[in-house]
C-alpha cells in the first residue's frame, strides 16, 4: 500500500477504531520516510491526505460539536477516495442539511437545537474548503457562509461567541471572543493561535469548551496567511508577532480579561508564531506550543512532499494531496509550480528560546516526535536560559494521542495544558 505524505500544519482530530496490525503497519511506514501528518491507524480513505483530514479535522471535532459521526460517515461513503472534486461536493450537501435544519429549529425558538445543527453546519461549509485552490470562487463564499452560521450560533450560546476584527496595515482579521462567564469579573485568559491552513473556527472546536470549562476566557483570530486573508493579500510572514501583538491591543482592555494571567497556544505552525509573539510581547505571562517551531526553515526542509513537489510529480498524485500542498505554498505567497520555494519561504521564521521569560509548554505526539528535527527543535525550545519553567510533554500513542498537534485526543490534550497553566497562573 503506497503512502501519499500531507501537506503540514492541519489541524488535526482523530476519533476511530483500527487493528493494531495497521497501526503497526502505519507507524513502520512513517518511520521509513518522516511525515508529520502520518496518521496511526487507518480511518476509511486509502489516499493519506483525505484519510488523515478525516480522521483529524472531522471525527476528531465530535467531542466539541463539530460533526456528528453518523453525518461524517455517511458523507464519507458517497466521497470518491482521493478526489478533492468529490470530498468539496459531499460537505457541501451536508453543511446544506446541517443550515436548514439549523434555521428550521431557530425559526421555532428551540435554541439549543438551531446552536447545534448551526455550529455543525458551520464546521462542515469549513471542511469543504479542503484541498481547495486559491483561485476557486468558492474558497470566500463557502469561508463567508462558514463564519455567518458560527456568528449565529454563538448569538445563542450562554455567555456568547461574539465576533470582533482587528485592524492590521489596511485591512481586518476576524477573531472570536467568549468570557468563561457572563459576570464580567476578569479571569485567566486563552489567546489560541492556529496553524498554515486554518481558520478561526478551527479554534473553536479545537479547545473553546475545555477552556470555558476550567474557567478561561478563549479569544482566537486569523492571522496573516489563515483562514480567507490571502484573498486580501496577507500572507505568513517571517514577523507573525507583529499581527498576534495587534489582536492583543484589541482584546486587552476587556475587564474579563486579567492582564496578568493571558496565556497564548499556538498549534501546528502556531508553535513558532506564539512563541515568536511572546518574545516581543511582555502582555503574554505563559506559552503552551504544539509543538514548538524554533525554526521553520529546517523543519521544512526535512518533508519529503515539499521536496517533492514538482509539477511534474504533483501530476502522479490524487487531486486532493496535490491541491492541498498547492493550497499551503499560496498562504505563503509560493507560486503553486514552486512548492519547494515555501523552505526559501520560511527563512527567518524562527524565535530565540532564550529570550522567552515566561513560563512555557510544549506537548508533541510520539508520532510527531518520532522525527529527529522535531526532536532537535524540543530540545532547543525546552532547553533555553529560562529552562526551570520549561516542560516538555510526549503523549502515547497506546493513548490515540499521537498525531500532529495530538487533535486526535483533545481531552488528553486538553488534560496536559490546563492543568499546567493553572499551575503557573495561579
Amino acid at each position: 500500500m503506497k503512502r501519499r505524505n500531507a501537506i503540514w500544519f492541519i489541524p488535526a482530530f482523530v476519533l476511530a477504531l483500527a487493528l493494531p496490525a495497521l497501526a503497526s503497519e502505519t507507524k513502520k511506514d512513517a518511520a521509513a520516510e518522516f511525515d508529520m501528518h502520518a496518521a496511526y491507524v487507518r480511518y476509511h480513505f486509502q489516499d493519506n491526505d483525505m484519510d488523515f483530514t478525516f480522521g483529524s479535522v472531522v471525527l476528531g471535532s465530535a467531542a466539541n460539536g463539530g460533526v456528528e459521526i453518523g453525518e461524517a460517515f455517511a458523507t464519507a461513503a458517497k466521497i470518491k477516495d482521493g478526489d478533492a472534486a468529490s470530498w468539496q461536493d459531499e460537505w457541501h450537501k451536508m453543511a446544506q442539511m446541517a443550515e436548514a435544519r439549523g434555521e428550521k429549529s431557530l425559526k421555532g425558538g428551540h435554541k439549543v437545537s438551531a446552536r447545534q445543527q448551526l455550529m455543525r453546519a458551520s464546521n462542515y461549509y469549513r471542511v469543504s474548503l479542503m484541498a481547495m485552490l486559491a483561485d476557486d470562487q468558492r474558497l470566500a463564499e463557502r469561508g463567508k457562509k462558514s463564519r455567518e452560521l458560527m456568528r449565529k450560533a454563538g448569538k445563542l450560546m450562554d455567555p456568547p461567541l461574539e465576533y470582533f476584527e482587528v485592524p492590521f496595515e489596511g485591512t481586518m482579521l476576524p477573531g472570536f471572543f467568549r468570557a468563561a462567564k457572563a459576570d464580567g469579573k476578569s479571569r485567566k485568559t486563552l489567546l489560541m493561535l492556529g496553524g498554515g491552513e486554518t481558520f478561526a473556527e478551527d479554534l473553536i472546536f479545537y479547545i473553546m469548551p475545555q477552556a470555558i470549562e476550567r474557567g478561561y476566557n478563549f479569544i482566537t483570530v486569523d492571522l496573516p496567511g489563515q483562514g480567507n486573508m490571502p484573498l486580501q493579500g496577507k500572507y505568513f510572514r517571517a514577523d507573525m508577532w507583529s499581527p498576534v501583538m495587534a489582536a492583543v491591543d484589541k482584546v486587552i482592555t476587556r475587564k474579563e480579561i486579567d492582564k496578568k494571567r493571558l496565556a497564548v497556544f499556538g498549534i501546528s505552525a502556531g508553535g513558532g508564531f506564539a512563541p515568536q509573539a511572546a518574545e516581543h510581547d511582555k502582555r503574554l505571562k505563559a506559552v503552551v506550543v504544539s509543538s514548538c517551531v524554533v525554526d521553520a526553515q529546517p523543519l521544512l526542509a526535512t518533508w519529503s512532499h515539499i521536496q517533492k513537489g514538482t509539477p511534474a510529480e504533483m501530476a502522479t498524485w490524487s487531486t486532493f494531496h496535490a491541491n492541498t500542498v498547492k493550497g499551503m505554498a499560496g498562504r505563503w505567497n509560493v507560486p503553486p509550480h514552486n512548492v519547494p520555494g515555501l523552505v526559501t519561504a520560511n527563512k527567518g521564521f524562527s524565535f530565540t528560546p532564550a529570550n522567552i521569560t515566561v513560563p512555557m509548554l510544549s506537548v508533541v505526539g510520539e508520532g510527531e516526535y518520532g522525527g529527529a528535527e522535531v526532536q532537535r527543535q524540543q530540545k532547543l525550545c525546552t532547553e533555553g536560559s529560562a529552562k526551570d519553567n520549561r516542560k516538555l510533554v510526549i503523549t502515547p500513542l497506546s493513548e490515540g494521542a499521537s498525531n500532529h498537534c495530538i487533535m486526535e485526543n483533545r481531552s488528553l490534550m486538553a488534560q496536559e495544558v490546563f492543568d499546567w497553566l493553572d499551575g503557573v497562573l495561579k
